[in-house]
């Protein structure tokens, strides 16, 4: 069993509130999980507005697939335009 974990630090840099920063997370929350089919968790102190840390963990039997999926969830993110990546740190087990 390979598992794979990405840990994303992100700016969103349209948001003044909390509300509207849940709004965004929330929506990249749910893209991932249905697109990529991955474990996606909010981490760390969600009451600051413009910052978010996601986390996102898959298994798969095949360490090149469970690579090839953080790789795929990375490029999704980086395509959105509501946030950008400030640091991330990808580690497989």
């Amino acid at each position: 069993m390979i598992i794979g974990v990405v840990r994303i630090e992100l700016m969103i840099p349209g948001s003044n509130s909390l509300k509207e920063r849940r709004q965004v997370v929330k929506s990249l929350v749910e893209h991932l999980r249905n697109k990529f089919n991955v474990a996606v968790a909010e981490v760390d102190d969600p009451q600051v507005w413009r910052r978010a840390n996601l986390g996102v963990a898959t298994v798969g039997t095949d360490t090149q697939f469970v690579n090839r999926v953080l790789d795929k969830v990375m490029d999704a993110v980086r395509g959105d335009p509501r946030a950008s990546i400030i640091d991330y740190e990808m580690e497989i087990l």
